[in-house]
């Protein structure tokens, strides 16, 4: 079925997604670090060999019962709002990306806004970003008070193109800051894109909502910006349920966006009612940080086995007429979604359908084109590349719970589709 959305910020309902499913055949490997060497050899597509499919989803969350002990011992605790559990996990998030400090937040969506607010955005500032994107990322700025400007993107990375983002700082001179979006589980060129912000004195926010442990040359996204924001819906590599989370290595970011997400209070207040900045409700609870430092454990090897069965698709429709994921080198793609492209987009959606396997196309409609930005000063702007992208994109199953059954069904659909 087409048009489920997991998508950037995570604020939207997902048939596919719901929090019951608990389904998982992923192995934790004991810690959050990733190896550094070959990917592991086997999965649970490996050894499901035999087992059978009457559907396949385009999304599952593997929770298991580490999860609910955790939920259990925060329960049994009674401190079920933002506490020790919560600090914890940004403790550990922050460790995973690399980075100094993680602020916890309600959702992706919280996070995005919460960090512009933290860099000082304001009124009519232009912040530059994707328009091919969950329409969060640009939402998040105008939220701030910032107008969002759409650059181009590259159309093998569907991510920012930095020659269009000069393009764009050729023409304005309003713009403050770069947004650029980790789309799929692929990071932006980051070390473009940082050198293009140095240079203009620009602050960067990575949209990395969907690029969790995402990496260029062995390091993690979160921590090449001034800030960075990750979503934890159920659809994502890894899940709280709902939650966000804001990495950086600055402390004035760190702090003021720890004290936006808090109704604005002294972060060394410890408890009192001293609100010094205007502020939001944005914090994550405790029984949503316990099931975060569950599913960090687990992150590494979920994303082992996205990138088994993304390798599997490579391989198994290589020779049909269409484009599969771009992974740069040095990069590395943890697959949030397994993007396709082509022309046959909706007809070969539909034969998916026919044969029980959810699609999604993201985005089919980009941010620029959306109702809500028609009174937007850059909704007219011409990107190309995102108008190509949004007709041919088409995501297939990729997450860990997919089996071999599964993933075989899905390439001789589209074997089928293409030779029929």
């Amino acid at each position: 079925m087409t048009g489920t959305n997991p998508g950037s910020g995570g604020d939207y309902p997902e048939r596919t997604a719901q929090m019951g499913g608990t389904r998982s055949n992923a192995r934790a490997d004991g810690g959050v670090a990733e190896s550094d060497g070959a990917e592991s050899s086997t999965s649970n597509a490996d050894s499901s060999a035999d087992e059978s499919t009457e559907s396949v989803s385009i999304a599952a969350p593997a929770l298991g019962p580490d999860a609910l002990e955790r939920v259990e011992s925060v329960l049994e605790s009674g401190m079920l709002a933002d506490g020790p559990e919560v600090r914890a996990f940004e403790d550990e998030f922050a460790d995973y990306c690399g980075t100094d400090r993680a602020v916890a937040t309600s959702n992706g969506t919280t996070a995005l806004h919460a960090a512009l607010e933290a860099l000082g955005l304001e009124e009519g500032d232009g912040v530059i970003t994707s328009s091919f994107s969950f329409v969060a990322s640009a939402n998040a700025i105008r939220l701030a008070g910032g107008t969002p400007i759409f650059a181009d993107i590259d159309p093998k990375t569907y991510t920012l193109d930095p020659d269009t983002v000069e393009r764009v700082l050729e023409e304005r001179d309003d713009v403050v800051g770069i947004m650029p979006v980790h789309l799929y589980g692929l990071a932006a060129p980051m070390d473009d894109l940082c050198a293009i912000a140095d240079e203009h004195d620009l602050f960067v926010v990575e949209d990395a909502c969907q690029a969790h442990g995402a990496a260029i040359d062995g390091e993690h996204v979160g921590g090449f910006g001034d800030a960075a924001c990750f979503s934890f819906y159920p659809t994502k590599n890894m899940t709280t349920g709902e939650g966000g989370v804001i990495t950086t290595d600055r402390a004035d970011v760190a702090e003021r966006a720890a004290s936006f997400v808090n109704h604005g209070r002294d972060v060394g207040s410890d408890g009192n009612y001293d609100h010094v900045r205007l502020g939001h409700n944005y914090r994550l609870t405790s029984v949503a940080g316990a099931i975060g430092r569950a599913q960090l454990e687990r992150l590494p090897e979920f994303n082992r086995t996205r990138r088994e069965h993304a390798a599997y698709y490579d391989d198994e429709l290589a020779s049909l007429p269409l484009e599969t994921p771009t992974e740069p080198a040095g990069y590395r793609h943890v697959y949030h979604q397994y993007t396709i492209s082509t022309d046959e987009r909706d007809a070969l959606a539909a034969t998916l359908a026919d044969h029980g396997v959810d699609t999604g196309v993201y985005y089919g409609t980009p941010i620029h084109r959306q109702p809500a930005y028609e009174t937007v000063s850059t909704a007219a702007a011409a990107l190309p590349r995102t108008e190509r992208a949004s007709e041919t994109v088409l995501s297939l199953p990729v997450h860990p719970d997919l089996t071999a059954a599964d993933r075989r069904t899905v390439v001789d659909v589209i074997h089928d589709h293409f030779h029929s």
